[in-house]
């Protein structure tokens, strides 16, 4: 009974301490640069691909895949 009591204490040991491990790692001590930036960076990242995406959409003139159907014509067969 001596080493099956003792294999339990060790046990309970190491899983206190892989609990005390676990509450210390979840806490941040200082903040770093993506808690003090991270959310202005992805915002402006957002503002500056939805603005590009826009101009490119309306003022360069690409036609966007649309359809030709009505507005072209087929041309006479030429025999030769």
């Amino acid at each position: 009974m001596f080493p099956l009591a003792r294999n339990a204490l060790s046990h309970q040991q190491v899983r206190s301490i892989q609990q005390a491990m676990a509450r210390q790692s979840h806490q941040k001590g200082t903040s770093d640069f993506h808690d003090k930036y991270g959310n202005i960076v992805l915002a402006g990242g957002a503002t500056f691909c939805i603005a590009e995406w826009t101009y490119t959409a309306t003022r360069t003139g690409i036609e966007w895949n649309l359809s030709p159907v009505g507005r072209v014509t087929p041309k006479e067969w030429r025999d030769q």
